[in-house]
């Protein structure tokens, strides 16, 4: 049966504190459930907590697609996948407990099946904003083959809530896999893990996540038993236990010490970067995490070469830029975005780049 619930009257109040804040040109920092406070530059402004304003819209399950409220904690939303054999193709991560659907979209934070099922952007159909202008807009909707227009939807992915305040979203499901395995491999150095899972994402493997730390490279292969089994036999390796959700949650050892933290969004198939020795890699390849200090600059102006990104994702100083610096014209198409959503620059301003 479809699970739906009435509108409520959150949404106006959240409009008219917008409107006042564009009316006295205060800033206004977004707020959901604060799990993702520390990703991204600190905000100065009047906290606007969405926290409350939850209730999933409309979900059948025979659709694939549920529409919610941005205030949705993550995991209940998750909970209620899984009583119907479904689940959020992108596999979010779970920052806290208090973890928001608004948050992961503006974020755009996704897991370890990132690499092997799309990101968040992939899976968005639609979303209901509150713009700097104080109007409420829809975009997209309900439907997988909406294709009319601009997806404007896909832009709240990553904006961090500098284009709208995020009200409702639709997100496209996948059913959950029959099956799951775990395997585990030694590989001595980055560059071999590397050339070795890239070999293997060319062949008719069901992979769905991959991990490299401290010479041990790690795989899962989500599917039906029959598949996973048969993969299983012809790779070999050693079975271990499930430790996607630890990276998920971000428990894994690399998180949990004290440090900065670099982000490396990298080429696949890139096997060796600068003379930095990289402490864990994901999604094949793509995504690269370091601790510590090092020359960012440098790590920066080698990674825009290959056209990556470095980003300073915990432990970013006072005066450092926590996201990869992009060029003018890149930085003339964001500023007519943020003047187009929000003009007076009242919704978590600097929160990307300067004046933005």
């Amino acid at each position: 049966m479809p699970h739906s619930i009435p509108d409520n009257n959150l949404e106006l109040e959240l409009q008219e504190r917008v409107t006042q804040a564009l009316a006295n040109g205060t800033a206004l920092a977004i707020a959901g459930g604060g799990s993702k406070s520390f990703y991204g530059q600190p905000i100065e402004g009047e906290p606007l907590e969405l926290g409350l304003h939850t209730g999933i819209i409309d979900y059948d399950p025979a659709e694939l697609v549920i529409t919610l409220r941005a205030g949705c904690k993550l995991a209940d939303v998750e909970a209620l996948l899984a009583e119907n054999n479904q689940m959020l193709g992108f596999e979010p991560l779970h920052l806290g407990k208090n973890s928001t659907i608004g948050g992961v979209v503006a974020s755009g934070l996704a897991g370890p099946r990132r690499a092997w099922a799309g990101g968040v952007r992939e899976f968005i159909l639609g979303a209901k904003i509150i713009s700097g202008r104080g109007e409420i807009m829809n975009f997209g909707g309900r439907v997988i083959k909406n294709v009319a227009g601009f997806d404007v939807s896909r832009l709240m992915v990553g904006a961090h809530g500098t284009l709208g305040v995020i009200l409702e979203v639709s997100l496209r499901l996948i059913p959950c896999f029959e099956t799951e395995q775990t395997l585990g491999f030694e590989h001595s150095s980055s560059q071999e893990h590397i050339g070795w899972i890239n070999a293997l994402s060319s062949k008719p493997i069901p992979l769905s996540a991959s991990l490299w730390h401290t010479g041990r490279s790690t795989i899962r292969l989500s599917g039906s038993h029959q598949g996973v089994a048969s993969a299983a036999r012809q790779l070999g390796g050693e079975k271990e236990q499930d430790i996607w959700p630890g990276l998920r949650q971000q428990k894994h050892e690399f998180f949990t010490a004290e440090g900065t933290i670099l982000r490396l969004s990298l080429p696949q198939t890139c096997e060796k970067f600068l003379s930095e020795e990289i402490e864990m890699i994901e999604w094949g390849g793509a995504l690269r995490w370091m601790r510590g200090d090092s020359d960012l600059q440098a790590l920066r102006q080698a990674a825009e070469k290959l056209n990556g990104s470095v980003c300073v994702y915990r432990g970013a100083g006072v005066d450092t830029e926590v996201f990869q610096p992009i060029g003018k014209p890149m930085m003339r198409l964001h500023r007519s975005l943020k003047s187009s959503f929000d003009p007076a620059g009242i919704l978590n301003p600097g929160r990307l780049y300067p004046g933005l």
